[in-house]
């Protein structure tokens, strides 16, 4: 199956099941559709004369990936689309030389993820009970994962429509930040960034990487997409922190993109989903290598030989 099936079949089928609300967005919608908007703005500058064959094999934060293409963090609802799916979805990913990034509830089975051999990054949130939050700290590094990751927009939670998902968060301080930075020993990851002001303090705090994301579309209505605060928070950061985004991502041209405005890594998160529903292990593979085959095509094209090379220059505004 190409790309465009295996999306049509996966939501699809998820919006058959109980489960197919969460691919909606918050309250209007109006970030999902932004989100695509935004992304179809930008076209690209061509400069194929003496061009050499790409390569999107990347390094980053210490992982060792054939594809800038990585899943977005996210556990719920994985197990729910079949049995196993976060097993998977893992399997899936590893072949596809990729990343697993998993969210909230930690995985019962994460140590047994990480076993697997795919490179995991895990998010925490912000929740109200510290000491909780904490604990799930501890236990993700424990389970072995390369990256931590704390969710900084979920500070009021989550909520998909009319429906509050996550109630049991609260904003976290500056100084919360640099604790939790003492107790992870490995790469810290901010995930949620959408301005200047927050880059800075993530980097200030300790953050190895931020992730510019509006969240799937389930934190806020009416928030940016990465791309109109990207150049803000990529001058804010002044290289002191690995930048990586997600947010609407869905074709080997859109993740160029998003390598165009200075992330490192872009992340998939309904696509994984579609793939899994629409063929399991093989379903999330295919996602994954057909959007870095299309990368490489279109990397080629426009004369950057690996991800590290392509520049804001290939872009170009409507």
């Amino acid at each position: 199956m190409g790309l465009t099936e295996i999306y049509e079949k996966g939501e699809k089928l998820l919006r058959q099941r109980d489960i197919g609300f969460l691919l909606d967005g918050v309250e209007t919608g109006f970030v999902l559709k932004h989100n695509r908007l935004v992304l179809d703005r930008y076209t690209f500058h061509q400069q194929c004369i003496d061009a050499k064959e790409a390569t999107t094999a990347c390094h980053v934060l210490g992982v060792k990936l054939s594809t800038p293409v990585i899943m977005s963090a996210m556990t719920m609802p994985i197990p729910a689309i079949v049995e196993g799916g976060l097993s998977l979805t893992a399997q899936g990913l590893k072949e596809a030389g990729s990343l697993m990034w998993t969210g909230t509830p930690i995985p019962q089975d994460l140590k047994e993820i990480v076993d697997t051999g795919v490179p995991v990054a895990a998010n925490v949130k912000p929740f109200i009970d510290r000491k909780k939050m904490f604990q799930d700290i501890e236990a993700v590094q424990e389970a072995g994962v390369q990256w931590v990751g704390i969710e900084i927009d979920s500070g009021q939670g989550t909520k998909v429509g009319d429906r509050l998902m996550a109630t049991d968060c609260a904003p976290l301080a500056l100084q919360e930040l640099e604790q939790i930075r003492k107790r992870v020993a490995g790469p810290l990851v901010f995930k949620g960034i959408l301005s200047r002001k927050d880059a800075r303090k993530s980097v200030d705090a300790g953050a190895d990487a931020i992730v510019v994301s509006n969240h799937g579309a389930h934190t806020l209505d009416y928030l940016p997409h990465p791309f109109q605060v990207m150049d803000d928070i990529v001058e804010a950061v002044k290289g002191d922190a690995v930048i990586l985004v997600d947010g609407g991502f869905r074709r080997g041209s859109d993740v160029l993109k998003g390598l165009g405005f200075g992330a490192s890594l872009v992340g998939l998160g309904r696509p994984i989903l579609y793939g899994l529903a629409a063929a399991g292990k093989d379903g999330v593979h295919s996602v994954v290598h057909e959007i870095t085959r299309e990368l490489k095509r279109l990397m080629t094209m426009m004369g950057a030989s690996d991800p590290s090379q392509v520049t804001r220059h290939i872009l170009l505004v409507d």
